[in-house]
């Protein structure tokens, strides 16, 4: 084998071992769907509000960011927190601010393609994706157990009506509409058949 091909060959085995190491250690292995777009901490505030968060809820934040949602619901109520998250680098922040604010111990941080969780096991699932990846998870959110919460920022969930909206001004005079849903999930025509 000459050097060249051998080099070569090595170079394939190191890839391979990567990408088999990355597969094993649950890592996602695609780019974000949307790019990471903060929400402000006043919206935060009452998404947790909304969804009316207390110590004993577990809360899920569907593409966490830099973790402010989870850090919030666990420093203000003392609820346990998880976020997933599929940017690495977000990953990082998240744990890093986590234990800034000195919540490491309610909060999990989790590098994860949010789209093969299992959340069954939360009671708040809050969001902030585009409508169509809120539609794609709702053979997840279907199975929330009565009385869990989804609360999203900005989009709704088409042919699901919220069962409370609100708007949220900001500081520099823009607003932000929140929905809140409680499981379990009803088609639109459902609430409509019961009127």
């Amino acid at each position: 084998m000459t050097p060249g091909l051998r080099l070569k060959s090595v170079a394939a085995a190191l890839i391979a071992a990567a990408i088999s190491a990355a597969s094993a250690s649950g890592g996602p292995s695609r780019p974000p769907d949307v790019d990471y777009v903060p929400t402000p901490h006043k919206v935060v505030r009452e998404m947790l509000r909304l969804a009316r968060v207390t110590a004993k809820d577990i809360v899920y934040d569907l593409g966490c960011g830099d973790g402010r949602i989870v850090i919030t619901a666990a420093r203000t109520t003392g609820a346990r927190a998880w976020g997933f998250e599929i940017d690495p680098d977000l990953v990082e922040e998240a744990r890093l601010n986590a234990e800034k604010e000195k919540v490491s111990r309610l909060v999990t941080i989790e590098e994860r393609d949010i789209f093969g969780l299992d959340l069954s096991s939360a009671t708040v699932v809050t969001l902030y994706l585009l409508p169509e990846l809120n539609v794609k998870l709702l053979p997840q959110l279907k199975k929330l157990r009565p009385g869990a919460r989804i609360v999203s920022h900005d989009f709704g969930i088409e042919g699901y009506r919220p069962d409370a909206e609100i708007t949220v001004p900001h500081y520099d005079g823009k607003v932000s509409k929140l929905y809140l849903w409680n499981a379990p999930l009803r088609k639109t025509t459902d609430y409509f058949a019961n009127d």
